[in-house]
């Protein structure tokens, strides 16, 4: 056990620093953790907590196996103790390496030195963690001291196990502050909660929950941070999705160590919190990545005014640059409404037809094509000429393109590769088209700063979906009725379910298994597919590791 002398006290004060890291970004995420410390010495705290990896972001993936970041992470550490020799204890994340090999660690500064280094114990290896691949585990280390607090830090998944948290109180910890980069998935915080509140009522111990907030390639972290009293009762809770310091007292009770009661944030609902997380990803993807203006074709039809509408409610609306495309087979009310809703966000609007290109195609694949009649391939060649224009714009200007295909679409391979898939970023890759409705439907019903209330016309959600790429097109001549699909696909995808399974539902075998061929044999559209915030159990990306070629199924062998 290791720890720091100071004159005997029955109180402890802890500031929670609820941050924002960028993965490489040292300095950057040193000098945050500074204000943060400088903040907890004018609070008068006796130590600032921040989350897992924060000095280097995370998750860091293979970027963490260069020696020489980690040496620049451990250096920047270093730093921060000698920064920090008049105050507050800080407790940060970052990599370790020595002779034994490279850890997730914890790092404990104080007295202008690091004064306790703990290891990972438990790595997770699913979802979207591989850390097996790239730490070490390390035995379970000890409490340590502040003052005379006895402090065990179990590094988030530790905590997410008896194991650790048990062998901390057995020997001798008092309270259990818990550091995490634990990433956003629908339905994530009831999950984190259950398991913490576990822990309490296993060890009997106060513990504090810091998460780290803000969007990292395909994931979001969504803070949400918390501190719980012995019995698990909840003592306070930060908001979700945002920056933020709190301070919490623990005074010393004939019972051990208890919290004092703070404030409780507000939590969202699912689907705002979904909504929140996807504002908030494209926000840091864009800031993170150097862009500060988006550019999305609007078609008038209610995925891209969604796409539209997070874009605005992350960017501000004058940095959304909306591109209507229209072609031979564009609508009136198309048009009409996506000049709706580029005027109701308050979004710049610009119309380039595509038809003299599209003639143009047409004329210069004739004496090839011969007398071969119209197929999908004139479909795809409209939506590849609006990729094609889409993507100039953003070369010639600078602008960040969004495609605005869902899951359900990118599922089944309802999308054309190199023309609507084409882009930087996809705000709802992981959206089904039945959220995409009650996430329109949740927007329009806020109000606020301008642009507030009906956003998205009625006339857009209540119009049957279409390509709009040949006559009197629409989704539900290619597809099932999304109100069948998305249910096939969440069963199939999120919840691993086998086709037999999935028809007990109460499904037609047929359509579960034409569902279930169009999602596999579209693997290769999707390994080429933009990134996109996860909010679901399951995402097109990390989470979903699919052979492309495969001759395995148990669709089309069942009787």
């Amino acid at each position: 056990m290791t720890g720091l002398s100071k004159q005997m006290t029955q109180k402890f004060r802890l500031t929670m620093a609820q941050l924002n890291a960028t993965v490489g970004d040292l300095a950057g995420n040193a000098a945050q953790a500074l204000e943060a410390w400088t903040a907890a010495k004018v609070a008068g705290a006796d130590m600032v907590m921040l989350p897992e990896m924060f000095v280097t972001g995370y998750q860091v993936q293979d970027l963490v196996l260069k020696p020489a970041f980690t040496r620049d992470a451990m250096a920047q550490i270093q730093t921060l103790a000698q920064s920090c020799a008049e105050g507050p204890a800080m407790g940060i994340g970052g990599p370790f390496r020595n002779e034994s090999g490279l850890y997730n660690a914890y790092y404990v500064l104080a007295g202008g030195q690091i004064q306790t280094v703990i290891k990972k114990h438990i790595l997770p290896n699913d979802d979207v963690f591989d850390e097996k691949r790239l730490y070490q585990s390390a035995d379970i280390a000890g409490p340590y001291l502040v003052g005379d607090l006895r402090i065990g830090t179990p590094i988030c998944e530790d905590a997410w196990h008896s194991d650790v948290p048990e062998a901390l109180a057995e020997t001798g910890a008092e309270v259990l502050f818990v550091p995490n980069g634990s990433p956003y998935a629908r339905g994530k915080m009831d999950v984190r909660m259950a398991h913490m509140v576990a822990r309490v009522v296993e060890t009997g111990l106060p513990l504090v929950y810091v998460n780290m907030v803000g969007g990292q390639d395909d994931q979001v972290f969504d803070g949400g941070s918390f501190v719980l009293n012995p019995g698990g009762a909840l003592a306070l809770s930060l908001p979700m999705f945002e920056n933020c310091l709190a301070h919490v007292d623990f005074e010393l009770t004939d019972q051990g160590w208890q919290a004092a009661a703070g404030t409780l944030a507000h939590w969202p609902d699912a689907f705002e919190q979904d909504y929140h997380a996807m504002v908030l990803s494209l926000r840091d993807y864009m800031r993170k990545t150097g862009f500060s203006s988006a550019l999305l074709g609007l078609s008038g039809g209610i995925d891209s005014a969604i796409v539209a509408t997070i874009a605005a409610d992350a960017l501000g609306p004058q940095n959304v640059h909306c591109v209507m495309l229209p072609s031979e087979f564009t609508s009136q009310a198309s048009l009409q409404d996506a000049a709706s809703v580029a005027q109701a966000l308050g979004a710049p609007l610009q119309t380039l037809p595509i038809t003299g290109p599209q003639a143009a195609i047409t004329d210069s694949l004739a004496p090839i094509f011969a007398d071969r009649p119209a197929d999908l391939t004139e479909e795809n060649i409209q939506s590849r000429l609006r990729g094609l224009l889409l993507m100039s714009l953003s070369n010639k200007f600078g602008h960040m393109l969004l495609t605005t295909g869902n899951k359900s679409e990118v599922a089944v391979g309802y999308a054309t590769i190199y023309g609507d898939m084409a882009g930087g970023f996809a705000p709802i890759k992981d959206c089904s088209k039945l959220l995409v409705y009650r996430l329109a439907a949740w927007r329009n019903a806020q109000g606020g700063e301008p642009p507030q209330g009906r956003v998205i016309p009625q006339r857009v959600i209540d119009r049957p979906p279409s390509a709009e790429l040949r006559p009197d097109q629409k989704d539900s001549d290619s597809l099932p009725p999304y109100e069948v699909l998305d249910p096939i696909l969440e069963a199939f995808i999120e919840d691993d379910l086998s086709v037999q399974e999935i028809v007990a539902r109460g499904f037609e075998r047929a359509t579960v298994a034409r569902v279930l061929d169009l999602v596999q044999r579209n693997e290769y559209k999707r390994r080429q597919a933009p990134p996109g915030v996860r909010v679901s159990r399951r995402a097109f990306g990390r989470d979903w590791r699919y052979p492309i070629t495969s001759a395995w199924n148990d669709w089309m062998t069942l009787p």
